[in-house]
This record gives C-alpha cells, structure tokens and sequence, in this order.
C-alpha cells in the first residue's frame, strides 16, 4: 500500500513539471514573437536587359572646322563676321606679311650663298686646294638652306586663312591689328548641310565599353520640348579626354524636317545593343537609396540583414540591380522600413498580403 501512494506522488510530481515546462515555453514562444518584427520577403528575380545610358550634350554640325594661322603675326584683314555663310576656298583673314617676307627673303640669300660656296669648293677640289671633307660640308650647308626656304615659302603661304567648307562661321575669335600665336584658334566653322546633325557627349569606361557603331539613341531637346527624335551612334572615340577622362561619342540625329541650330540643349539616351543581367526586386525593398547606391534586408537565419546594393535603373514597380545580390534568393519587402540589423523577424506573408489589400 505504501508503494502504491508513493508511485502515485511521483507521477504527479512528474505531471506538475510537465505543465509547468510546457507553460514556460508557450510563454517564450509569445514572447520571441511579440519582439520580432513581421515582414514580408520577396523571391530576387534575374533579367537580362540593356540598360540605357542618360547622357547630355549640345547639338553640332557633324563637319565642323577650327581653323588657325600656321605661323604667329599681327592680324592684317578679317574679312567675315560671326554668323557670316562662306564657301569653300574663301579668303577669310590674313597676316601682315612684313616681317613674314622678310623671313623668306633672308632664307632665299642664305640658299643662294650656300650654293655659290659649294660651286666654289667644288672648283678648288679640282685644283687640289679643297679636301673631300670641305666639299661635303658645303654640300650639305646648301642642302639645309634650301629646306629652310622651303619652310619659308610654306609659313609664307599659310599666313591666311581660307575656308575648307561650305558653311556658317559660328565663332570669331579674332580682330584686325591683334598679335595671334601659331595655331591659337581664329574661326570655328559649320556645315551648312541640313541633314549633318550630331551630339557630342561624353561617357564613362564601362558604358563605352557596352556600346558600339549603330547602336540607336533617343534625343529631345529643350527646343522641342514635346517632340523626341531618333538618332544612332556614328563615332566612338578610342581615347577618353585628358581633362574629363570620359570618351567622347557623336550620335547623328534625324531632324525629321525641324530646324536645328548649333548648341541647341540635348538630353541622349544611348540604348546599347550589349545586354547584361540584373537582380531584380520590387522598389518597396530598397531603403536609404542614395543615387545608384542603397540597401536592402535579407532574411539571415530569422535575423535582418541589412547589404548594400549598386542601383541599375528603375522599370515600373521594379528596381534593376547592377551588384550586390548574386548569391540572394530573397528579399524583405513589406516591414522592411522597420527593421534594425540583427532585428528578429517574423515571415508573415499571406497575412501582410491581406493587410495591404
């Protein structure tokens, strides 16, 4: 009989504990998800797209000419005015050719002193009285006079400009009775050809290296505002700018039948025909987005994450994403505006579905 009540007592000391354990952990259970932050996470979807390239630049002629005296002097005549059309072969500015002539004319006596002296070696060789060496010194003193006055003859005849194209003087830069260095710009020129519209832009590294030849471009200028034109990509430079470090491409337009003017504002969208692939996840998981740099939650093991991501461009309710989820399935979405790194969280999918709704 004692063993019996002593069984007994146990057993129901055994069940006391059990109730107790099983309380303890209900109570935990209500507790972890009372501190835990509900969420909604996201699958990260791939895409391969060709992301444009927004780029501005101002609309030129696509023959352009600046043009310069070869040699420096005193600016004598200038025959055209900015805005002036001229034809091919017109005389547009000269030097003064004073001290110019005078450079020639020093480097013809030099030339023909040069010659008499070799004539006269050559005699003396005859008559033993000159060396071999004599004569080949004065020979080649004649040489170099001779490609001094060519030198001469050529800063003589390049001390005026004339224009290389049919076109329109867009900018002047000089005036009568101005001192102008060698090649210090004096005109720049435009074609007059109404179809030879371009936009010069520059671009970095990576995006040069996605484009190509006849890849298709989207141009709108303020001058237009409403009226968007086509265009494709008719030069790539092969070397980026000293100063900017960006490589400049021309994009041709079509002007369908409008007026275009040189240094009219364009806004280009380069469209290359190289695609690559994107992460892509709805724009409600992206937080503190600051230009292409932002973040985003991953679900760690029930713990916020918070990574950081490089930005691609927005498509609708979606954000491209250029790096920062290779290896990410998924991502936190709705309640990710909440979330702390290292914040518990609690998947509730089905329930913020309804909620939002």
């Amino acid at each position: 009989m004692k063993t019996t009540i002593h069984i007994s007592s146990v057993l129901a000391l055994m069940l006391l504990q059990t109730s107790c354990g099983k309380e303890k952990t209900e109570q935990k259970t209500e507790v972890l998800a009372k501190d835990s932050v509900p969420v909604k996470v996201t699958k990260v979807d791939k895409s391969e797209r060709s992301e444009p390239i927004r780029v501005a630049g101002t609309v030129a002629s696509s023959e352009e000419a600046r043009l310069a005296f070869k040699v420096g002097g005193v600016i004598n005549k200038v025959y055209v005015k900015e805005g002036q059309t001229v034809r091919k072969g017109q005389l547009l500015a000269t030097l003064d050719l004073t001290e110019i002539d005078a450079q020639v004319n020093q480097a013809q006596f030099s030339a023909d002193k040069s010659e008499r002296d070799m004539k006269r070696i050559q005699n003396m060789v005859r008559d033993t009285a000159a060396t071999l060496e004599q004569l080949q010194n004065a020979t080649t003193g004649h040489e170099v006079a001779q490609q001094n006055l060519k030198i001469a003859k050529f800063n003589q005849s390049y001390a005026k400009i004339i224009s290389p194209i049919d076109g329109t003087v867009t900018q002047k830069m000089i005036n009568e009775g101005e001192l102008i260095g060698a090649n210090n710009p004096a005109f720049l020129l435009a074609s007059n050809h109404k179809n030879d519209w371009v936009v010069r832009v520059g671009v970095s590294d990576k995006d040069w290296a996605r484009i190509k030849m006849g890849d298709k471009a989207s141009v709108s200028l303020d001058a237009y505002p409403n009226e968007p034109f086509s265009g494709t990509i008719s030069n790539l430079a092969q070397s980026a700018d000293p100063a900017s470090k960006l490589y400049e491409i021309e994009v041709k337009i079509n002007p369908a039948g409008k007026r275009f003017a040189n240094g009219l504002y364009a806004k280009v969208n380069l469209i290359p025909s190289q695609s690559r692939n994107y992460a892509v996840i709805p724009v409600e998981a992206v937080i503190e987005g600051n230009g292409e740099n932002a973040f985003v939650f991953i679900n760690n093991h029930g713990k916020a994450k918070r990574i950081p991501i490089k930005i691609g461009y927005l498509d609708g309710e979606n954000v491209l994403i250029k790096n920062g989820l290779e290896d990410i399935s998924e991502v936190v979405t709705a309640g990710s505006a909440y979330l702390t790194e290292g914040a518990s969280l609690l998947i509730k999918n089905e329930e913020l579905k309804i909620k939002n709704r």
